[in-house]
């Protein structure tokens, strides 16, 4: 069964070690933040530190596991269309839409999505690190170090599918920064397997 995330909303739902979780660009150029979290002990959190350390490179594709902040393996890609995927960035903000963008009136963002879609399991604010930012394309200048959030290289109907290596709850969202999506909001699918 396929589950929609409206525009600039989000998710939370448990997934169990072995099972499969697609997450799909539907339109195209829209961009998914996913959490892991331990749903055994949910101070157990997906770490882009680690990861990227265990992975020596900041793209990451099919084959490449996302581990914990203990080290422990959360999710591995078992496919991907895509291939350009961040993992530097914080889920967007009503601080991120007031401090780059300008707003006066912020959106909660992908970080009040993911702290209102993951309240039932006890995931305070304070817990929501770094996501796994599907389908964000930020490309970095590998002498300076800058980097620019370019428009997704998703087409509609791309996905990435992950691997639970552990009982997990997940949060996810249909992203709501208009420089990461190229200038729109569309939804993002999902299918537990």
């Amino acid at each position: 069964m396929t589950h929609e995330i409206p525009p600039r909303s989000g998710a939370g739902f448990e997934l169990k070690a072995g099972q499969r979780l697609t997450v799909i660009d539907p339109r195209g150029e829209q961009v998914a933040d996913l959490l892991a979290y331990s749903l055994a002990d949910v101070d157990e959190v997906i770490s882009s530190g680690r990861t990227l350390d265990y992975a020596n490179r900041i793209y990451l594709t099919t084959g490449d596991v996302l581990y914990s902040n203990r080290s422990t393996p959360m999710l591995e890609i078992v496919q991907d269309d895509v291939g350009r995927h961040d993992f530097l960035l914080t889920p967007c903000s009503a601080d991120t839409f007031r401090i780059i963008y300008g707003d006066t009136d912020p959106h909660r963002g992908c970080f009040g999505n993911l702290a209102a879609a993951l309240a039932p399991w006890g995931v305070l604010p304070d817990r929501i690190p770094i996501a796994f930012n599907c389908f964000m394309n930020v490309p970095v200048d590998g002498t300076t170090g800058a980097f620019t959030v370019e428009a997704p290289l998703s087409k509609a109907g791309d996905s990435i599918v992950f691997e639970a290596r552990m009982d997990l709850v997940i949060g996810l969202t249909a992203c709501s920064a208009l420089q990461s999506n190229n200038g729109s909001f569309k939804p993002i699918h999902y299918r537990v397997d």
